[in-house]
């Protein structure tokens, strides 16, 4: 579903990515790894569409995509999860997930019941602002959101990042979910690591901006990984 072949990446004059090459398929979770300021969310940042990149092809479903802003790589398909939500704090929990209906044809404007059976708690709050939902709620609504957007490809930078432990393992099921569903692919930047490589089918590590390590889980041991990952 998702490939992308020779990234590069700036910020002004420093170079953040270099070459990156990985893959995403659809069915699968591909968890992309490393400490921080390894360059891990500027990568979703530019697969997503959100920072031009210096470098490189980003193809979704066969389709070169070629350098597109965030507006349109939405349209072709990209979910964003951002790491801190981006959700609007004065807008009802119902008026954000709403907003995802600018990538839909107006006869799909319509929240599907999934939503709400995946997350039960947005149903029971609908109607609150979502600046008064609690860290784990407004990122349960975050993934929510990006879904009703019907993506071919959802990108989710540090999802874990200061939920309650509950939270993520409800979010950890619900991406379980989407993965047997078959209809999309996966990427996941995660820093807690239990959390990441039990839902990983593909690996790839960063370090300094590039790429060390890219495999199945299979072929990806627990223990290697760590090291890797490990400061």
């Amino acid at each position: 579903m998702l490939n992308v072949e020779n990234l590069t990446l700036h910020y002004g004059h420093s170079q953040i990515l270099y070459d990156v090459s990985m893959a995403a398929e659809k069915g699968e979770i591909t968890c992309v790894m490393g400490t921080n300021g390894v360059g891990k969310t500027s990568l979703i940042r530019a697969i997503a569409g959100r920072h031009a990149r210096s470098g490189g092809k980003v193809a979704l479903d066969g389709e070169d995509l070629g350098v597109l802003p965030a507006h349109g790589m939405a349209h072709k398909g990209v979910g964003l999860v951002s790491q801190g939500r981006e959700i609007f704090p004065l807008l009802t929990v119902r008026e954000n997930l709403e907003t995802g209906f600018s990538c839909l044809p107006r006869s799909e404007h319509k929240i599907p019941p999934e939503t709400y059976e995946m997350f039960p708690v947005l149903d029971q709050m609908k109607h609150r602002r979502g600046g008064d939902l609690s860290g784990g709620q407004q990122q349960q609504l975050a993934i929510a959101r990006a879904l009703i957007t019907r993506p071919k490809l959802l990108l989710l930078d540090e999802p874990t990042e200061g939920i309650q432990p509950n939270i993520i393992k409800q979010i950890g099921e619900v991406l379980k979910q989407l993965r047997t569903r078959g209809d999309m692919a996966i990427v996941l930047v995660e820093q807690y690591f239990d959390f990441a490589y039990e839902l990983a089918d593909r690996i790839v590590v960063l370090r300094r901006g590039e790429v060390v390590h890219s495999g199945t889980k299979a072929a990806s041991p627990r223990d290697e990984v760590q090291a890797l990952v490990s400061v």
